[in-house]
């Protein structure tokens, strides 16, 4: 389909990067968690669960999220879901309005649960998303390259009414050219100021001196098309969605790691390092510190979790060299994710947006982390044990 002239100045033409660029991102995230066995395992630290345990520490609606973690798994499927179809429609621009505000509440609940208290908030991208999804919440998808605007050509056709294509034009030719025009005045609006808001020219079939009895016929036959091709694209889209997700399991590689927690388990492989939950049920203290657990369930190059009595929060103790423990404070301060140790590389690192931390330090190594980790001090007792002081 050729472009018209000056189609730079038309939105419809001007938004189809940024519309595919949304439909393409939301169909990636959709499939990806689909494909991933470990999103949706309660016991993984990359799962849904994991995910809103962590942003229930941070999330103005933590109370919601609170009630919320017992049912992560459904959760995580319809989230994942409704990505796929809120990327098809963005992508083919099929109930693009529709699709426009599913995306619209995904990424504003997001932001609220996840990257509400990132910093500078321009670092969380769901607000931006949210912001980006409200042009096509406006406008639709245009009249270009969109089953909607084929539907809308073809039902006007069937009709009889003239195709709603747009083209840019400067008022000052509209006046040149029409026929009600007249010293500054527009005949068809009896001899009131000529005015583009309110052109009938301009505005066609939607002008209020034109009955709108061929419109709402074109409408109940665009809505009948478009349902028609909503269900044949939404059923394929959940078959290839399904695939994708057989797909994961079978040959994605990610294996389930053993759920942490408990000290007589052994260590928890994970894709590159090794990590262990070290927990007490209750907190003995003395000269030492708190009591945390033995120092061999922590072995040289591997972590161990455990809970900080002061706070609540999660924490992360390793041992880097033989005897020496280095632990800090779990939760990243971008979004309230827990962090995981990777031994390949010897860092901490978030599963939820990638910042990383020096092990010796805590400090950030690569953002969107505003800041390091809350270093802790952990030391081993002569009884074998591991103290938090």
């Amino acid at each position: 389909m050729n472009a018209p002239v000056r189609a730079w100045a038309l939105a419809e033409w001007a938004l189809l990067p940024l519309r595919f660029f949304l439909g393409a991102t939301f169909l990636f995230a959709g499939l990806q968690k689909l494909a991933n066995p470990n999103f949706f395992n309660s016991a993984s630290p990359n799962s849904i669960q994991a995910q809103l345990i962590a942003s229930a520490r941070i999330s103005p609606i933590h109370l919601l999220i609170g009630h919320l973690v017992q049912f992560a798994t459904p959760l995580g499927i319809i989230i994942s879901l409704a990505e796929v179809a809120i990327g098809v429609g963005a992508l083919l621009g099929l109930w693009t309005r529709v699709a426009a505000i599913g995306g619209a509440i995904l990424s504003l609940n997001l932001f609220l649960t996840v990257s509400f208290h990132a910093s500078p908030f321009y670092t969380g991208a769901d607000i931006v998303f949210f912001f980006a999804w409200l042009p096509f919440i406006l406008s639709g998808s245009g009249s270009r390259l969109s089953i909607d605007s084929w539907i809308a050509r073809r039902a006007a056709q069937l009709e009889g009414a003239p195709a709603p294509e747009l083209v840019a034009i400067p008022f000052v030719k509209v006046q040149q050219l029409c026929g009600h025009f007249n010293r500054g005045r527009c005949t068809a609006r009896e001899g009131l100021q000529c005015e583009a808001a309110v052109c009938p020219v301009l505005l066609g079939d939607r002008a209020p001196l034109v009955t709108r009895v061929k419109i709402d016929s074109v409408d109940r036959r665009t809505l009948v098309l478009g349902g028609a091709a909503a269900a044949m694209v939404g059923t394929s889209a959940a078959i290839f969605g399904g695939a994708a997700a057989a797909l994961g399991r079978v040959v994605g590689g990610a294996k389930a790691p053993t759920k942490s927690g408990q000290l007589s388990s052994g260590t928890t492989t994970t894709t590159s390092g090794s990590q262990t939950g070290v927990t007490t049920t209750t907190a003995k203290s003395n000269a030492l510190g708190t009591l945390l657990g033995p120092a061999k369930d922590v072995p040289v190059g591997n972590a161990a979790t455990f809970s900080v009595p002061s706070t609540g929060d999660p924490g992360i103790v390793v041992q880097a060299t033989k005897g020496q423990f280095v632990a800090y404070d779990a939760v990243c301060p971008h979004a309230g994710c827990t962090v995981n140790y990777y031994a390949a590389n010897h860092v901490l690192a978030c599963p939820c947006h990638g910042s990383e931390f020096q092990l010796d330090t805590g400090a950030v190594m690569n953002g969107p982390a505003p800041h390091g980790l809350a270093k802790l001090t952990v030391v081993e007792g002569s009884d074998g044990n591991l103290y938090l002081k």
